[in-house]
């Protein structure tokens, strides 16, 4: 299947710390923006937010190992892997420090990056999204979120959803009760987040960083404590919700600026892509003066 891609984006591959990632970029100037996608997305979840982005600055997108196209994930690999990966892409490109967007489950490795690396890293937006031991590690409920456990437990999800990638997408976690997400998300936009599952271990970087989510909550309790986010910070949540807010106040100790985007669910790069935009820049400017 061929990979689906926007105009306004240039399409790479490199490999670095011992695999191969895929990566978009887009825009010819301004501060660099690193997006990192959840799950059970690639870098196609930011792709209505990245033209509106790359008019004034220059805006890149990665597949995590083991998405998109990008290499599949090692035996091993957790969150620690994966923010080595970004390390070295940001060190590769010549970028340091970005602004550093995060949504769902990559906050916490998007944490990690900014924690271990902060001269990667001049500004931090985490996009619904929370960190283990702070509020993230709840959401293995099976009354919440039900795949959880399932993704985070070795082989299980390509037991149980292998083949059945769209109806899993389609009638589970873009279905009602999200329902904007319904209505955002198409089937081509499914078809491309299946394509990096479909293919033989195409589960396993979800598994490697689910279960890093729930193996690692006291290390995560640790490095708050011992390394908060220095640099401006925003948390941007879903309407009725303040989920991410509270969940990295404690990581980012006076430096966190909230928001909400209207009308829209969880995920909101899809949902309400030129609403997040804007919140973007605009706190993404305020930093820029700043320097």
């Amino acid at each position: 299947m061929t990979p689906s891609t926007i105009p306004e984006v240039a399409h790479h591959h490199v490999h670095l710390n011992g695999t191969k990632l895929h990566y978009v970029s887009a825009g010819d100037e301004g501060a660099p923006i690193l997006l990192v996608h959840g799950w059970p997305e690639t870098w196609w979840a930011f792709h209505k937010v990245i033209p509106a982005l790359a008019k004034s600055h220059r805006v890149f997108a990665v597949d995590l190992r083991g998405f998109g196209a990008s290499d599949i994930a090692k035996p091993g690999d957790s969150s620690t892997t994966m923010a080595d990966d970004l390390h070295a892409l940001i060190s590769y490109l010549g970028l340091g420090p970005v602004h550093l967007a995060a949504q769902d489950f990559s906050g916490p490795l998007a944490f990690r990056l900014a924690a271990t690396h902060p001269q990667d890293v001049q500004s931090f937006i985490a996009i619904e999204t929370g960190l283990p031991g702070f509020g993230l590690e709840i959401l293995a409920s099976p009354l919440i979120a039900w795949y959880f456990g399932t993704l985070a437990k070795p082989g299980a999800a390509e037991c149980f959803f292998k083949g059945r990638e769209t109806e899993l997408l389609t009638e589970f976690i873009f279905a009602p009760p999200t329902t904007t997400a319904a209505a955002a998300i198409g089937a081509a936009d499914i078809a491309e987040f299946i394509r990096g599952y479909a293919r033989p271990g195409g589960w396993t970087g979800a598994q490697s960083i689910y279960s890093s989510n729930l193996r690692e909550v006291e290390e995560y309790r640790a490095l708050v404590a011992a390394r908060p986010l220095t640099v401006p910070a925003l948390a941007i949540d879903q309407i009725g919700s303040s989920f991410t807010a509270q969940s990295f106040a404690a990581a980012a100790p006076g430096q966190l600026k909230t928001c909400t985007i209207a009308n829209t669910g969880h995920y909101i790069a899809m949902e309400a892509p030129l609403a997040l935009a804007a919140a973007m820049l605009e706190f993404i400017g305020a930093v820029d003066q700043t320097r």
